[in-house]
């Protein structure tokens, strides 16, 4: 037996730990680049290493979770990020640096994966309600951690807040010992070809695919935003770093609502009802030139993207009960591919064609996410009826 609401508050807080964790490293960067004396193009093909071990994460949490349980896989996870953290801030080689951002990037990925498995698991009705509140805690890291090392700058060493993040890693791990949690999944899981033919499913790969496009399109708005509004509409650069804050309220806002007053209607709709705000504030903002104008589509682009994850997750978790974690890491992987991929492609046409047509690019991935959404839905059966079959 285990209780729901204290395996919630776990996952809630591995959420918060990623999204934390994650945005203190981009900011200590220039701290590491003083440290080891490091040029911009070194600091930055540091930094590539992250995805790579996200990846990582993404990729093997599924299996040990439905195999072995979530617990130990999350306590693993988090003393990875510790593990990482203590060796991003007390590294005394370029080498040993690496070697730690590759191991907080697996720890983090499997963190992620692993805690919206969890919360799919023990949530029997409204998962995409309790997954949107468990992403708002992603955000809440996000805003919340920049001002605060912005108080703390002048006061204590990037060491001494990487160290306490660390701590923070550690004491969810002896929160979770004494936690029960939900049971391992189907045995059967040991047979490798028995998880390839239940993943070989069109949905599973439609469902991947439109991740593949929330994902990256999450990653070019929020990489690129500023500089197309720098450059294109010659916003200063405080007003794009608001409008980049303004997109992350955005999401969080809506995820909220999602998570609340909105929790009794239909997952179909809500993603039809961002769908249509997704393609009304990409269409206003490929064509403003007007800075108000330009805000207030970059915070609706935000509540559009909200549900996105959640939504589809919540499809996922009843679509493949028996095997849940496995198949959310099937389409997290997709997903971040994407991201990886179509980041670096807005990279190449910024540099060689102009940032400016980073607004097609964001308008053409929510065609194709609502290209995929309308194959999506019928086949989840979900814009009446309460479940999925299971696989």
């Amino acid at each position: 037996m285990y209780n729901k609401n204290y395996v919630f508050i776990i996952a809630c807080a591995g959420m918060l730990l990623f999204g934390v964790t994650l945005i203190t490293l981009g900011a200590v960067l220039p701290d590491l680049q003083a440290k080891f004396d490091l040029p911009d193009q070194s600091a930055g093909a540091l930094f590539a290493i992250l995805p790579f071990g996200i990846l990582a994460g993404s990729l093997v949490f599924g299996y040990f979770c439905d195999r072995y349980g979530h617990k130990w896989v999350l306590i693993l996870s988090c003393l990875c990020v510790a593990a990482g953290l203590v060796g991003i801030g007390y590294a005394t080689s370029v080498s040993w640096l690496k070697v730690s951002v590759f191991i907080f990037g697996a720890g983090g990925g499997s963190i992620n994966g692993a805690t919206n498995a969890l919360v799919s698991d023990i949530s029997v009705v409204n998962k995409s309600a309790n997954l949107s509140l468990l992403g708002v805690f992603f955000a809440i890291g996000a805003l919340g951690m920049p001002l605060l090392l912005g108080l703390l700058q002048s006061i204590i060493f990037f060491e001494t807040v990487l160290f306490a993040l660390a701590l923070f890693a550690f004491l969810i791990v002896l929160v979770i010992l004494v936690v029960s949690f939900p049971p391992p999944k189907a045995m059967e899981l040991k047979n490798v070809s028995v998880i390839l033919t239940a993943l070989n499913k069109p949905l599973l790969l439609l469902i991947s695919f439109f991740l593949f496009f929330q994902s990256s399109l999450e990653a070019i708005v929020h990489n690129w935003i500023t500089s197309y509004l720098t450059k294109t509409l010659e916003i200063t650069p405080e007003k794009a770093l608001y409008a980049l804050t303004l997109n992350v309220v955005g999401m969080a806002v809506m995820r909220l609502l999602m998570g609340g007053f909105l929790r009794k209607i239909n997952d179909a709709r809500i993603l039809l009802i961002s769908m249509g705000m997704l393609f009304v504030s990409s269409s206003v903002l490929w064509y403003t030139a007007d800075e108000t104008m330009a805000m207030t589509a970059i915070f609706l682009l935000g509540a559009g993207m909200a549900a996105g994850f959640p939504v589809m997750y919540a499809f996922v978790g009843k679509l493949y009960p028996a095997m849940s974690a496995t198949a959310f890491s099937f389409v997290l992987v997709i997903a971040l591919i994407g991201n990886m991929l179509i980041n670096y492609g807005m990279g190449l046409i910024a540099e060689h064609y102009g940032i400016q047509y980073l607004t097609i690019a964001i308008w053409l991935e929510v065609i194709a996410m609502m290209l995929l959404c309308f194959l999506i839905l019928p086949g989840t059966k979900l814009t009446g009826t309460p479940g999925i079959t299971a696989t």
